[in-house]
């Protein structure tokens, strides 16, 4: 394929009030084989375009598709994987820089970002959401009340955060690595802008912004799970008519803290992994290719177990509790 020549567009629908109110932006398939979120975004456009749904204050853009090339060839990624540094730039190498230079400017003219995904492996949706309130070089941010808020009311009862913390360790140990094997992918990966996606570049630019894991790729109730959470959010900022819905009766925080990079094709996982599997202490996840064992090193959970992932590439993570709900009341806002 020529690269100066994609036969792909970038399609995004907006809704604009003549009432003032909040921005809002709502993505899918910045992956291209997560597609719960492309149908949950068009069934929301066409409510919007019938009268099903009202919209009373602010703004609403929809993007059914952020990367055009991996949705038509069905897969993770186009050229690279777009959820890893989503940075404008002058030096365009692959496609999805296109992307980025077209996507960034556009959430940066809303104030909050719902961004839709899947999984691989076989687990229950939940939302991940930034870090709270700092002023850290990393990712200083201000709205962690807000993000809290807003996630706890759409639908899910499993909220994660910690990301781009945890992906700085493992950016750490990748850069130790290079010393002894610099091959192309890692040496790609050993940057802490190689873990700013869709929600950390919105952070950047002032907004607030979340992530919901819909389920499983193939999940029937994926999309229904995206639709209900883009409707309770649009309700919940006053954006479109209907009551505000409340917070969710119960809530699991979990907390990011380790990331596991897989180094060899023959690196394998002792059983198969699904997201959120309990931990304990000492449990065995993997064998290495040159048979070493990891072990879990504290009581917690698994996510994002990938059985697929090349060598260099993330394989999975670990979680521990959070206390981000401990001062609400019944565990919920």
């Amino acid at each position: 394929m020529n690269k100066t020549n994609y036969p792909y567009a970038f399609q995004s629908t907006s809704f604009q009030s003549p009432q003032t109110g909040t921005t809002v932006i709502i993505t899918g398939a910045v992956h291209g084989n997560e597609t719960c979120g492309s149908q949950a975004i068009r069934r929301v456009i066409s409510e919007l375009e019938s009268g099903i749904l009202q919209l009373i204050s602010g703004r609403v853009t929809l993007v059914p598709v952020c990367n055009p090339l991996a949705y038509q060839l069905g897969q993770r990624e186009g050229e690279r994987n777009l959820n890893r540094r989503l940075i404008p730039t002058n030096d365009v190498k692959e496609f999805e820089d296109h992307v980025a230079n077209w996507l960034c400017p556009l959430f940066a003219q809303h104030e909050v970002l719902l961004d839709l995904h899947s999984f691989r492996s076989q687990g229950e949706a939940f939302v991940l959401i930034g870090p709270e309130n700092n002023r850290a070089p990393l990712e200083s941010f201000s709205y962690a009340k807000h993000e809290l808020a807003m996630a706890m009311r759409l639908g899910v009862h499993r909220l994660v955060d910690g990301w781009l913390s945890t992906y700085a360790r493992g950016v750490q140990r990748r850069q130790q690595r290079l010393a002894h094997d610099a091959d192309a992918k890692t040496l790609a990966n050993a940057n802490t802008q190689f873990g700013v996606g869709t929600t950390e570049y919105m952070r950047s630019v002032g907004g607030y912004a979340m992530t919901l894991e819909c389920g499983q790729h193939l999940d029937p109730q994926a999309p229904a799970v995206g639709y209900q959470a883009i409707v309770n959010s649009l309700r919940h900022l006053g954006v479109i008519a209907g009551p505000a819905p409340g917070p969710v009766a119960q809530m699991e925080a979990l907390r990011i803290y380790d990331v596991i990079d897989k180094f060899h094709v023959d690196d394998c996982f002792v059983r198969e992994w699904r997201s959120f599997d309990a931990l304990k202490q000492g449990d065995l996840i993997a064998i290495r290719a040159d048979g070493s064992e990891l072990r879990a090193d504290q009581d917690g959970r698994i996510i994002f177990p990938d059985a697929g992932a090349s060598p260099g590439e993330e394989w999975f993570y670990l979680t521990m509790p959070n206390p981000r709900l401990a001062s609400l009341s019944g565990g919920c806002a």
